[in-house]
């Protein structure tokens, strides 16, 4: 046997061995009972990430990304860890995002979470892509938004057949964070725009053929589409030339023009997204195609919060506090310049401040929401009248009676 056949044999045998470790951390993982929302454990030369909030899809927490970080870079630091390795608890999901609810209503009580998170988050994406160990992430089921940000940026990114990869973020009022402006953009062709904006999903061996995944593990062993091809492949082309428009507006008019199934498909995705994340979106691809990480994750970090106040909150209340509300994006001015004027962009032109309006797809939901906020005002105004009452029992006190015409003032 020569030199040759040797090294090959080698080769292979190391690469058999990676897998059945990969597999084998990937059987671990189905069965914690650690206590802790992320659990940092020295196995052997690895250290171990596992993000363990199986009940909620390992959405990502304030709290883990503080633990995370600071280990991240103990073992980056420490001779004797040679490998970094992510992966989430239970069957369902890697990571399905950051944890929206706490942050929403964070940011709605006026709290400095929502800034910090954000700044914290995209500080560890960050650490991951300038990280000297080897970073492995297993994106095992659900892999979406800030579960996409602590593993994409990693070297190696392994899925299996249950990895299902989007960026919703368009959906909900946002727009795909944690890198995306970076990594998006330097996909094949035009799909990066094409997930960004429509929030598709990829799953399985798609999410390694789309070129997100770096490689791919059948922890079934089932080899079900092993033969099959990319699930875009067919519309590629159509998808290159449509998401080549610079704006929204001919983007929408190039899927109406071809009029083809999957054209009007995406269409009506679109349709249902908020004109002004899919605004943001696009001009956001564009600039950060050219960028370094760094610096998309500074112009991230700025968008993100011109949205908490903008864009995010009506969002969330309907996605959280009003689910059973349904939203219907028209068109309104968001003051789409001043945004990116706040993240270090000149103003877009003309032609992209779009006039976008959230409002309700029916007048049974209007008139729900308008009750709602007469209650709400009715309460205020009640409680406003309780307060004069006490001022005038109480001898008039001048600084109560100020006090009191500085709320109704400020309400």
């Amino acid at each position: 046997m020569g030199q040759q056949d040797v090294c090959r044999l080698l080769w292979r045998f190391s690469s058999f061995k990676r897998t059945n470790i990969i597999l084998q951390h990937l059987r671990m993982s189905k069965h914690t009972d650690a206590v802790g929302d992320v659990l940092l454990e020295r196995k052997g030369c690895a250290g171990v990430i596992t993000l363990n909030r199986p009940k909620f899809l390992n959405a990502l927490s304030f709290s883990m990304v503080r633990q995370i970080y600071p280990q991240l870079k103990k073992w980056e630091q420490d001779p004797e860890t040679f490998l970094i390795l992510i992966k989430g608890a239970g069957e369902k999901a890697f990571c399905a995002g950051g944890d929206i609810k706490v942050i929403s209503e964070a940011a709605k009580a006026k709290q400095k979470m929502s800034q910090d998170f954000f700044r914290e988050e995209y500080l560890l994406n960050n650490a991951i892509a300038r990280c000297q160990k080897p970073y492995v992430a297993l994106i095992d089921g659900i892999t979406m938004g800030g579960g996409v940000g602590v593993s994409v940026h990693g070297l190696f990114r392994v899925a299996t057949e249950k990895t299902v990869f989007a960026m919703p973020e368009t959906a909900i009022g946002l727009f795909p964070d944690v890198g995306g402006g970076y990594f998006l953009p330097r996909l094949q062709g035009k799909l990066g725009y094409f997930l960004a904006l429509t929030g598709f999903r990829l799953k399985g061996r798609d999410v390694y053929r789309a070129g997100i995944a770096t490689h791919f593990v059948d922890s079934a062993k089932s080899k079900t589409d092993q033969d099959k091809p990319f699930i875009l492949e067919e519309h590629m082309d159509k998808i290159n030339r449509w998401f080549s428009a610079s704006t929204v507006e001919q983007i929408t008019e190039n899927l109406r023009q071809d009029g083809s199934p999957f054209a009007l498909e995406q269409l009506k995705v679109l349709n249902k997204m908020s004109p002004t994340s899919l605004k943001i979106a696009l001009r956001q691809l564009t600039e950060g195609s050219s960028k370094t990480l760094e610096e998309v994750l500074t112009m991230e970090y700025r968008l993100s919060q011109a949205c908490m106040v903008r864009i995010f909150f009506s969002s969330c209340m309907v996605t959280f506090i009003l689910p059973n509300f349904q939203i219907k994006y028209t068109y309104e001015d968001h003051s789409m310049a001043r945004m990116f004027c706040k993240a270090g962009l000149s103003s877009p032109p003309k032609s992209t401040q779009m006039k976008s309006k959230e409002t309700n797809s029916t007048s049974t939901t209007q008139t729900n929401i308008a009750t709602l906020l007469l209650l709400t005002v009715t309460a205020r105004l009640a409680s406003h009248c309780v307060g004069f009452l006490v001022c005038v029992i109480s001898e008039f006190s001048l600084p109560r009676l100020f006090n009191f015409f500085s709320k109704i003032y400020l309400f």
